[in-house]
């Protein structure tokens, strides 16, 4: 490799390791798992993935969710982010 090829290389990982560290920094971020699934990233160590049924019966028990941790409020912990 040539030297300009290796500053054009450079380059391009100080711009991708830029655009990574931006994204860490927002919060969640989602993709289409390799199966077709979706995979949310920045709730903890590990992707939740899930079909898209399982995220919209998930979503449509939105409210249920919000009473069911309300009603147990002093059962819960929090998790230190």
């Amino acid at each position: 490799m040539s030297d300009e090829d290796l500053q054009a290389e450079l380059e391009r990982l100080r711009n991708e390791n830029a655009a990574l560290k931006k994204g860490a920094a927002r919060g969640l971020t989602m993709k289409v798992s390799q199966k077709g699934a979706v995979s949310v990233y920045g709730m903890g160590r590990f992707p939740v993935t899930l079909y898209k049924e399982q995220w919209l019966k998930l979503l449509d028990m939105a409210d249920d969710i919000h009473a069911f941790i309300d009603a147990n409020e002093d059962q819960l912990k929090t998790r230190d982010s």
